[in-house]
């Protein structure tokens, strides 16, 4: 697998990386022939599997190989992790997805969710920023044989839905793989880049586009105002937690409930091994459902010698998932009513994911825009995201005049607003959602307390006009302040700070007007990695890959082996056959001479000569 070498101006490479929950693709931009190639792994694929595994016999598999022995396997086969790098263990949402996952998931220093994984009889944990590095080592591999050259510089796309901290778990797996980090871009943003951007369309008409993205583990909108090659951003919105394996999971909890009623398999939801089979297969069924009526659910021996065989109507997969696919459209109404656009005023959709080939998801879209054929086919959905991001990365290296395009980088922004609570329980947004970062911005809050000499301060992130109605970051306790002014003394006024950093990290400084006395506290610094544990985890990394470099070279040098003494194996017995083709016929002509009693001396020197010449024949 090769491919001509690109470099970019300046004799530097950058790819676009779509790091996908379920699916990862990369492209490259090539300059000479003005369009996007998506780069081909080493099996011959455009995407690669988001999967990592490890065994107590093997080394370290990624990819494909990694989702092929996955059955067999389970608790020690990764995928879907994407969901880990920058959450809590205590989250809500991560407690939820261990539920699903077969690969077992423990608390880490600082509340960290680490995966536990057992490999060549060690037990190790991982955090998911290792997992995701694994992954981005194979696609940088893969990318460098494929380009033939050297690749360090990358722009890397995460769901609108990601916030500060997972943006930043998400720059240090690509830390740990040994790749900088040129930008982050909102992956509808990216898609849209593909669809339309510097290096596609130049026309003067203004389009207002809606991106719907429906991956593995998210679902995203933008809505974009394109103008003569120009792209702005008007809105976004995601769900975190809305995805193509969650309509796989409906379908995986109807068969086993199938399974109990039928074969009285009460323990099958404890089997991994059989969980992970059934989850494949309901996944297959969903692609096969996008162009036909039905698909069948085939699984030999999936638990104590039950061949399981049934199937699913379309109609069944939809009424499984009306409720989640109506939630799908939530972000694209919420990014309409955030820009103030009426639906008849959008002008195409762009489709992002491999679950938007969904008929019925499809079917809703276009209902939502009042039976408008918007839909754009024109280009691969699992493909769009790492053409967008191929063609920035390419901007970027190559410094191209067009600071519209290079400014829908999202390095650092805020993804949702930020603020405190202020009297009457409001929530008083000092940063409001997207703002770039580093930022600072200052309030005077007039705030409520109880206690006449100290007031707590709750910092929340969120888009609700009721403060504890959003996520709760932490609280800042304020001392030796005024006594206040109305009510018996229990409103203050405070001075509150919010200040982000380039690297994220939120400090809140809150002073009362009244005393001057002030007090501070970080947020948003904590469960991320330090230097020194991205320069460990890179080691460790560069460790595994080396058992499998070492690996693939032992498999390699085998196979060659193998291959040589097949083919000298065929050979002889070519040989061997020709020798006893001809023993058989000097036998038969040896019996027929025998068995000669007519012949005259004539025929017998002629039959001599003929053999004498075969005979020559063969020496020579």
């Amino acid at each position: 697998m090769t491919g001509t070498g690109d470099q970019q101006e300046g004799g530097t490479i950058a790819i676009g990386i779509d790091l996908g929950t379920s699916w990862s693709c990369v492209g490259v931009y090539r300059h000479r022939h003005g369009r996007v190639e998506i780069i081909i792994n080493e099996q011959g694929s455009r995407t690669t599997p988001s999967c990592v595994a490890f065994s107590d016999t093997e080394s370290l598999l990624v990819g494909e190989a990694a989702l092929n022995q996955a059955a067999r396997n389970p608790t020690n086969t990764v995928s879907g992790a994407k969901r880990l790098p920058g959450r809590r263990f205590s989250d809500a949402s991560v407690r939820s997805d261990m539920n699903l996952w077969p690969f077992k998931v423990v608390a880490g220093r600082g509340d960290k969710p680490m995966i536990a994984a057992s490999h060549r009889r060690r037990q190790k944990l991982l955090a998911g920023e290792e997992i995701a590095a694994m992954l981005l080592v194979k696609i940088k591999r893969d990318a460098e044989s494929y380009l033939g050259g050297t690749v360090t510089n990358a722009v890397v796309t995460v769901p609108v839905s990601f916030d500060v901290l997972q943006r930043r778990a998400t720059k240090d797996a690509f830390a740990v793989a040994g790749l900088d980090v040129l930008g982050v871009v909102h992956e509808p943003v990216a898609a849209a880049v593909a669809y339309y951007g510097l290096f596609h369309e130049s026309g003067t008409e203004t389009k207002n586009v809606v991106v719907f993205d429906l991956g593995g583990g998210h679902t995203s909108a933008a809505l974009l105002t394109i103008s003569a090659g120009k792209i702005a951003v008007e809105a976004t919105a995601g769900d975190a937690h809305l995805g193509g394996e969650d309509f796989d999971g409906r379908m995986v909890e109807h068969f086993v409930e199938q399974l109990k009623t039928e074969y009285g398999k009460e323990d099958v939801g404890r089997s991994a091994r059989a969980l992970v089979r059934l989850r494949a297969a309901c996944e297959q069924a969903k692609r096969t459902l996008s162009s036909s009526t039905w698909a069948p659910i085939e699984i030999d021996c999936l638990l104590e010698g039950v061949d399981f065989r049934t199937t699913i109507t379309r109609d069944q997969f939809e009424d499984l998932n009306t409720d989640l696919f109506c939630r799908c459209m939530e972000p694209v109404k919420k990014c309409l009513s955030d820009a103030k656009l009426d639906r008849s005023n959008v002008h195409d959709v762009v489709l992002v994911g491999g679950s938007t080939r969904i008929p019925c998801l499809r079917r809703m879209l276009r209902d939502l825009f009042d039976g408008k054929e918007l839909l754009r086919k024109d280009i691969n959905p699992e493909e769009a995201v790492a053409r967008g991001a191929a063609i920035l990365a390419a901007a970027v290296v190559s410094r191209v005049p067009d600071s519209d395009l290079l400014d829908l980088i999202l390095s650092d922004t805020t993804p949702r607003s930020l603020g405190v609570e202020a009297a009457g329980g409001a929530m008083a947004v000092i940063i409001p959602k997207n703002s770039t970062i580093p930022i600072r911005r200052e309030q005077i809050i007039a705030l409520h307390s109880q206690e006449p000499t100290s007031v707590v301060i709750p910092v929340f992130e969120g888009e609700n006009p009721i403060a504890r109605e959003n996520s709760l970051l932490g609280e800042l306790k304020l001392s030796a302040v005024h006594r206040g002014t109305q009510r018996g003394g229990s409103e203050r006024q405070v001075s509150v700070c919010f200040d982000i950093d380039a690297d994220g990290v939120m400090t809140v400084n809150a002073r009362d007007r009244a005393t001057k006395n002030a007090n501070q506290m970080k947020f948003m610094d904590k469960g991320q990695l330090s230097k020194q544990e991205i320069e460990r985890m890179a080691e460790e990394a560069a460790e595994y890959m080396a058992q499998d470099a070492e690996n693939r070279d032992r498999v390699n040098a085998k196979n060659l082996l193998e291959e040589c003494l097949y083919v000298k194996r065929r050979k002889i017995e070519a040989e061997r056959k020709k020798a006893n083709d001809a023993l058989s016929g000097l036998e038969q002509m040896i019996q027929q001479v025998d068995n000669d009693q007519v012949s005259s001396a004539k025929k017998f020197r002629e039959d001599l000569e003929v053999l004498m010449v075969e005979g020559s024949t063969v020496a020579g």
